[in-house]
């Protein structure tokens, strides 16, 4: 575990004593019987997010996992050139199709930036879109908040993305721009991989290659260098669907998504069933009071509260939805809940990797912008849905539900977990084979 995962962790260990202390300071009840309800209500709910939502997840990350292993980021960064309506298009198409975890985006659209990639179709449409509009997350929101929600979470994307494409194309200094690429481009080469075995490989220090119909394969080992056929090296998605090197491919992006993000999804899960149990009602009631200086003013404060509270809490991408969903149900207005969702990709340790990657002045101003642009759009989210009639009761999100029952969800995470089983053993046989100097997937690099 490194500094900053300790630094993470006792954050996160102190907001969650707060959070119980916060109960105990404000309960009317005894507090034998508070801590009983309300341990047995933390239980309960984390369990039942987690079990509403486990097909989805499987489902979303296999999704992911084979877009990741089957298609090259070398040809996306090609399209991503500009920053009209075509490129600011395919970089939300592409992110919808890519990567749910907040720091594969950041890092996969920092490596789209580098090869050429405007700023506005990677770091703006990409990288919002592969952490916010991606299928699991998607598929999240629908089942905890409702279809509303869902629908609010598209439009509001496209929204954001049209913020921040417009702050890079009419704010933001060209030179400014330039600065962080060639900051991004100092900081060192990215790995391809061996397309015999799919292990990582360095470009700039592998000793085997081969050159190819203007390609260069780079390989991890004699064996593979010998035995690769160009020719028959599945590199179309129906070649990659087909073989038993793109499943296992797959099998392994998928799997180092979850090893990413598992434990943003049980913090996003356990936060939200410690608020559940242990903060009362009256409290959420007090912080998300009724408007005092009109519904606009108040619509925008809580806006930029939920965009606070998504930074604070240091949980991203799907593991935010859960604690949406409780903060919804305890007062915090329809729009003000998705800046508190989009607010994901301003995490501290987000922002610091920002920095690490673009230097202080642009990761200060690309921070700045997805911030108000959060804002703004939950704003303009929560308007236009009242206006369309289109925000549903909050007593209509899905954060209690418990019990197995022999109903649908049991059949979807029956299957979900077959699946995942198949795919972790897949995952596990290409690692044998790769500490036997074969591995799992194919790629190319230009």
């Amino acid at each position: 575990m490194t500094v900053v995962d300790r630094t993470e962790y006792a954050i996160l260990s102190i907001i969650a004593l707060a959070t119980v202390g916060i109960g105990v300071f404000t309960t009317s009840k005894p507090l034998s019987v508070f801590f009983v309800e309300s341990t047995r209500q933390f239980v309960t709910t984390t369990a039942a997010m987690a079990w509403i939502t486990w097909w989805a997840l499987v489902l979303g990350f296999a999704i992911a996992g084979g877009v990741e292993a089957w298609t090259s980021n070398e040809a996306v960064s090609d399209l991503l050139e500009g920053h009209g309506p075509r490129e600011i298009g395919y970089g939300s198409l592409f992110g919808f199709v890519s990567s749910s975890c907040s720091y594969s985006a950041i890092a996969t659209a920092k490596n789209l930036f580098k090869k050429g990639g405007s700023a506005a179709a990677t770091l703006g449409a990409f990288m919002f879109a592969s952490t916010n509009l991606v299928i699991e997350i998607g598929a999240v929101i629908w089942i905890l908040l409702g279809w509303q929600f869902l629908l609010a979470d598209v439009v509001g994307g496209f929204i954001l993305i049209g913020l921040m494409a417009v702050g890079f194309v009419y704010l933001v200094p060209d030179d400014v721009v330039e600065q962080a690429r060639e900051n991004v481009r100092e900081e060192g080469t990215q790995t391809v991989q061996d397309p015999v075995c799919g292990m990582e490989v360095d470009p700039e220090t592998a000793d085997y290659s081969i050159e190819h119909d203007g390609r260069t394969y780079y390989f991890c080992s004699q064996s593979c260098k010998d035995s690769f056929d160009p020719e028959e090296a599945p590199t179309t998605v129906r070649e990659q669907a087909t073989s038993l090197a793109g499943w296992k491919g797959l099998a392994d992006k998928q799997w180092k998504e979850w090893g990413m993000l598992w434990d943003e999804i049980a913090i996003g899960f356990i936060f939200a069933g410690l608020i559940a149990g242990f903060i009362p009602r009256t409290v959420w009631t007090s912080v998300f009071s009724e408007p005092t200086f009109g519904l606009p003013v108040y619509i925008a404060w809580t806006a930029a509260l939920g965009a606070i509270i998504g930074v604070a809490t240091f949980v991203c991408s799907v593991g935010n939805v859960p604690f949406g969903a409780v903060l919804w149900t305890n007062g915090l207005p329809f729009g003000s809940v998705l800046s508190y969702i989009y607010a994901d990709l301003i995490v501290p340790p987000i922002m610091d990797a920002y920095r690490e990657y673009y230097g202080s002045k642009f990761a200060a101003i690309l921070s700045g912008m997805i911030f108000i642009s959060a804002v703004l759009t939950g704003v303009v989210i929560h308007f236009l849905f009242l206006g369309l009639g289109f925000i549903p009761d909050p007593s209509t999100a899905q954060i209690a539900e418990v019990g197995i029952e022999m109903n649908y969800k049991l059949v979807l995470n029956v299957l979900a977990t077959a699946v995942f089983l198949f795919l972790y053993w897949l995952h596990r046989s290409s690692s044998r084979e790769e500490q036997g100097g074969h591995g799992d997937h194919a790629h190319v690099a230009d």
